[in-house]
């Protein structure tokens, strides 16, 4: 079996033989990978009438805010993106009735988002399924391969500085 990633590295190997391009394997393949499991979240979650990052919100709410929620301090550090940003998706959703605005009891200065009922309900929904289609995605690796896989990633993403937020 070959793929593009054996290819593009075929071709590296016959124009420039002195160099190394075994990197290429990986994070070719890893680069490649994100983009194809982005058109297909793109794809389930359109069918909800939700982008992914809606989804990650939604689900980082319901798995980690309780019924106080998150402040937007927490959710930067989660999502990994700017305030500006993060504002604008709870913007967003909250114009969509998914999640809501409170005043947070120890800093007035903050708030809270949490999860609507709606957002609640929708997010219980969809967490089965999209735990199905994703089972769909790995089909082609047994339990042991996707195993050996995570933690091979797992221990690259450590490498490079990644480590759980705070």
């Amino acid at each position: 079996m070959s793929d593009a990633v054996d290819l593009f590295v075929a071709h590296w190997h016959r124009e420039r033989p002195e160099v190394d391009v075994s990197p290429m394997l990986v994070l070719g393949r890893i680069q490649r990978l994100a983009r194809l499991v982005e058109q297909d979240l793109k794809r389930f979650f359109g069918e909800f009438g939700l982008e992914f990052w809606e989804f990650d919100v939604l689900a980082t709410l319901r798995r980690s805010g309780g019924a106080d929620g998150l402040t937007a301090g927490a959710l930067i550090k989660v999502a990994m993106v700017t305030s500006g940003a993060i504002t604008n998706r709870i913007d967003r959703l909250a114009a969509k009735g998914l999640v809501e605005r409170k005043p947070c009891p120890e800093d007035r200065r903050a708030i809270r988002v949490r999860l609507t009922e709606q957002g609640r309900a929708l997010i219980d929904d969809l967490l089965p399924r999209h735990m199905a289609n994703e089972q769909r995605l790995l089909a082609a690796l047994d339990i042991s391969s996707r195993e050996q896989l995570a933690d091979l990633l797992r221990a690259l993403a450590e490498s490079l500085g990644d480590t759980p937020p705070e």
